[in-house]
């Protein structure tokens, strides 16, 4: 095996590091043939979907990409704007965000990039182009705040499998989930208080992507995460145990995912007496089809026919300041050994370069 490098390698070239914040992805527009695309790539990935795939196949290719993708499409023309998918300007707003908070923090060139699991850009397009800018040091982030085999493990499978091709790899460093950190949690609560302040405080309903209930079962963690996190971020906000709920989304398919279900309790609550509800996200870093589809606007019209009277959606962080801070400590405190982050670091490694240099000079000058 010819393992990938650069013909044109400088030895004493100065070298870099590099953050990688990696996204779900999006198709690369709200049409048809755009969507089935990108949700044949999703799909197809066992991470995903847990199933043989001589058992999957067929109900992929033979059934989901004939109908789905239309579907799909017609929801994602609901949010999709002038310039592009939601899911991508805002995770290219917070790549900037972030790589302007680093750049007055960092003792050296540190690089930041937003990647997609699917579609484009991808992962692995996005560190090829990092090994061309002599990167040897790279901080994966996917940003999924919680853990699971369907986000987080998948985006480490994507990382396996293309570094493993590589001549020379780099130092590496990966986020698990972040949820416990507390400006995490701080900043979803500030979020929310700053919603309130203009809308008013209402019934706070904690709404989490869903996974088949099953993975659960089978030791993924990421239910207990998101019930860890509703918990950090209501007692940050100070409320009782009747002021807030928990539920999970997107369930696809007929075999039981995490409950309660949102759609089922967001028509439940106008029955119980709470007419008036605020729906947040907090597994979602970014805004979505998730979000700004299925939550603020199919769910709001479900919560309306069911009784309810006053409905209100509270936006991811985004490209927030506090969210870019927070990003930005969450490098920092993985990175804080790399000379990018350390002065005296930085100019010992500067000073070595020149001899690196004259002694790869003179094995290349023998013959």
């Amino acid at each position: 095996m010819n393992y990938l490098g650069l013909s044109t390698f400088d030895h004493g070239a100065r070298p870099a590091a590099a953050v990688v914040l990696v996204n779900l992805g999006t198709p690369d527009a709200p049409d048809t043939p755009a969507v089935r695309r990108y949700l044949a790539e999703f799909l197809s990935d066992p991470r995903v979907v847990e199933l043989p795939r001589w058992k999957w196949w067929p109900i992929l290719h033979g059934i989901i990409l004939r109908f789905r993708p239309r579907r799909s499409a017609h929801a994602y023309q609901q949010v999709w704007t002038e310039g592009g998918s939601p899911l991508l300007l805002h995770s290219e707003a917070l790549m900037a965000a972030v790589g302007a908070k680093l750049s007055a923090i960092a003792a050296g060139p540190v690089l930041v990039r937003s990647a997609m699991r699917y579609g484009r850009p991808a992962l692995g397009a996005v560190l090829r182009e990092l090994q061309a800018a002599n990167v040897r040091r790279i901080l994966v982030l996917p940003m999924y705040p919680q853990y699971s085999g369907t986000t987080t493990g998948s985006v480490f499978d994507a990382l396996a499998d293309e570094l493993r091709t590589w001549r020379w790899i780099p130092e590496l460093a990966f986020v698990s989930d972040y949820y416990r950190h507390p400006g995490y949690a701080e900043a979803v609560a500030d979020a929310i208080r700053r919603h309130w302040a203009a809308q008013g405080r209402r019934h706070l309903l904690f709404s989490f992507h869903g996974i088949p209930e099953r993975y659960l079962h089978a030791g993924d963690p990421y239910h207990c995460q998101c019930h860890g996190t509703a918990r950090r971020v209501a007692e940050r906000l100070g409320l009782g145990e009747g002021d807030w709920t928990i539920a999970f989304q997107s369930r696809v398919g007929r075999e039981p995912w995490l409950r309660p279900y949102t759609d089922e309790t967001l028509s439940a609550l106008p029955a119980r007496g709470i007419r008036a509800v605020d729906v947040v996200c907090p597994g979602f870093a970014v805004d979505c089809l998730e979000t700004l589809e299925e939550i603020a606007v199919e769910n709001r019209d479900r919560f309306f026919a069911a009784g309810g009277e006053q409905y209100g959606y509270v936006p991811c962080l985004n490209a927030s300041d506090e969210h870019a801070a927070l990003v930005a400590q969450l490098v920092r405190e993985r990175c804080t050994h790399w000379p990018e982050f350390s002065a005296a670091s930085m100019r010992e490694e500067e000073a070595a370069r020149p001899m690196v240099v004259e002694r790869y000079r003179q094995l290349a000058g023998r013959d």
